[in-house]
């Protein structure tokens, strides 16, 4: 036997198609050298499965052409020499031999048909269950490189007070993202560290830059340089950690919602109803027996002065709010006036239909209706102490009556004097009345919670963890007091279904107001204490009993 030549090292051409010498189980283990540039063709069979059988013949070898290396081979030794000094065969002898071979091994394969029918058909099935599991790991490794490059956000809300206005989940690419990430928001503003789904927007964790109110300005006009009106920005504060985060949003998601009834005509509805509480509350004599309202609706003339007055400085409420709201490029709704049979009405309820820009704006808006209702009834009930009454005979009342309101009691007592005095009914002039329930209606809304002027204040002035605390402690201490007061469980009511909020996200929440636009708003939310609050202390303290010891 004479030993087979090594392997030749791969030329360029053995490189892109691999080299004969290297195959295993060749079907004919010594061949003759061959010269340079000769043709060599070798069968190839698979050592785990048995040569197939019938027409699957051909296709269970494989034929493997290679051409020698560039370097001539090493001579035969010894007992070789008369084989490497043989000449070669021509390449069609090689072929036609190994045709041949292949027809002999096909007849003995169609002999032993039988026998390796079965091996054959499990071999067969075990490949197509490799085809199909390859086919499956193909399909994940898409959907985990899709996932990647698009990031699909939940179509829920994306933030406290939006109503989602999308039916279907919303995929932000990759590429958006990455724009965001790296054009939007850079290192001279807000420099991310993470993003990540949220809700029905993508949420960018990172570091804010400079002075936010102009980092926020240069991300706005950025944002609109690569994407017009497309998305919406927020930068706002992350309640977990209180560092702020940047929200970004399809613009379609925050846009305001449509209600199948005209605003107008449930506004016209609610206001119908308040201008008849408001008459009504004005009409002792109808209070007492409410069935009996719509028998003697001439009555109701009687109450036109007083629902005036309590209407005027509702609606200097109202329209201090729609100056303040065009000022600063907010859009309110249109107001819904609430009734109420205790004191005529419980004011407007106004909706902010667009996002505002900031907490100092959000303040000013919110400040402006308290400020011009609570400087027309102050002026109003300091007027209605100090004029008499113009029929002469004004209005009798029990003293006790002034105890309901710090203000009111405080105002009574140092402008009346040693008039007033527990037990003794005096006279007044009724605007006092009608100008302390205008009052009462601009305390009453600005109360620190929810969606009220007094929760929008607070907000503005605080921030959103601040005001949410202090509205949950607000509406507690409203709960305690409707088991005293009627007035008080209406409300309660009124701001739970109503009004709870959560107040809608501005567009920049981290920049607080100006500190005179603060020092308003503190003087609101203490005024509309002092109005709600009882005067607790005696007018006349010589009525005080004295203890014998």
């Amino acid at each position: 036997m004479s030993s087979s030549p090594p392997c030749p090292p791969p030329s360029r051409a053995t490189s892109s198609y691999g080299c004969c010498c290297h195959r295993p189980l060749l079907a004919s283990t010594s061949a003759p050298a061959r010269s340079r540039g000769a043709r060599l063709t070798l069968t190839l069979r698979s050592p785990s499965l048995p040569p197939p059988a019938g027409p699957l013949s051909r296709s269970g070898s494989r034929r493997v052409a290679c051409r020698a290396a560039d370097e001539p081979e090493p001579a035969a030794s010894n007992g070789d020499e008369a084989v490497a000094d043989a000449p070669s065969p021509p390449a069609d002898s090689v072929v036609q031999e190994d045709a041949a071979a292949e027809a002999d091994s096909g007849a003995d394969n169609t002999k032993d048909e039988s026998p390796n029918a079965e091996p054959l058909n499990s071999a067969l099935t075990s490949l197509q269950n490799i085809d199909r599991y390859a086919k499956a790991a193909a399909d994940s490794a898409a959907q985990e490189q899709l996932v990647e490059v698009d990031v699909n956000v939940a179509s829920g809300s994306p933030l406290p007070g939006m109503k989602q206005q999308l039916e279907e989940a919303v995929s932000i690419p990759k590429a958006t993202v990455d724009i965001l990430k790296d054009q939007v928001f850079s290192f001279d503003t807000f420099f991310v560290t993470s993003h990540e789904p949220y809700e029905g927007g993508i949420l960018f964790k990172g570091n804010l830059r400079g002075v936010p109110a102009k980092s926020f300005e240069k991300i706005t006009t950025r944002l609109e340089n690569k994407f017009g009106d497309e998305f919406k920005v927020f930068l706002l504060i992350n309640p977990e950690d209180e560092k702020p985060v940047a929200v970004v949003v399809p613009k379609q998601t925050v846009e305001p919602a449509t209600g199948s009834v005209p605003e107008w005509a449930a506004a016209g509805a609610f206001g119908v109803v308040t201008i008849f509480t408001l008459l009504l509350r004005n009409v002792p004599v109808l209070q007492d027996n409410l069935l009996s309202t719509f028998d003697n609706l001439e009555l109701l003339k009687d109450g036109l002065p007083g629902a005036l007055v309590t209407g005027l400085i509702v609606g200097v409420h109202e329209i201090g709010h729609i100056l303040a709201a065009r000022d600063a490029g907010v859009k309110l709704s249109v107001p819904y006036f609430v009734p109420s049979w205790q004191i005529g009405s419980f004011g407007g309820i106004t909706r902010i239909v667009n996002i505002v820009r900031n907490r100092g704006d959000l303040l000013k808006v919110a400040a402006a209706g308290p400020v011009a209702g609570f400087s027309l009834g102050f002026g109003l009930l300091l007027l209605g102490f100090t004029l008499p009454p113009s029929d002469g005979l004004g209005i009798i009342v029990d003293p006790a009556v002034f105890h309901q309101s710090f203000l009111l009691g405080g105002l009574a007592k140092l402008i009346l004097g040693d008039v007033l005095k527990e037990g003794t009914q005096l006279s007044i002039n009724p605007l006092v009345l009608w100008a302390w329930a205008g009052l009462l209606i601009n305390a009453i809304n600005s109360i620190p919670a929810g969606e009220l002027d007094g929760g929008r204040i607070a907000l503005a002035m605080w921030g959103r963890k601040v005001s949410s605390r202090l509205g949950s402690v607000t509406i507690a201490l409203l709960g305690l007091s409707s088991l005293f007061s009627d007035v008080a469980f209406y409300w309660a009511v009124l701001i739970f279904f109503l009004q709870r909020g959560p107040i809608a996200p501005l567009s920049e929440e981290i920049t607080e107001p100006e500190n005179r636009y603060i020092g308003l708003g503190v003087t609101i939310l203490f005024l509309g204490l002092l109005v709600c609050l009882p005067y607790p202390f005696l007018f006349d303290p010589s009525q005080v009993t004295d203890f014998d010891f």
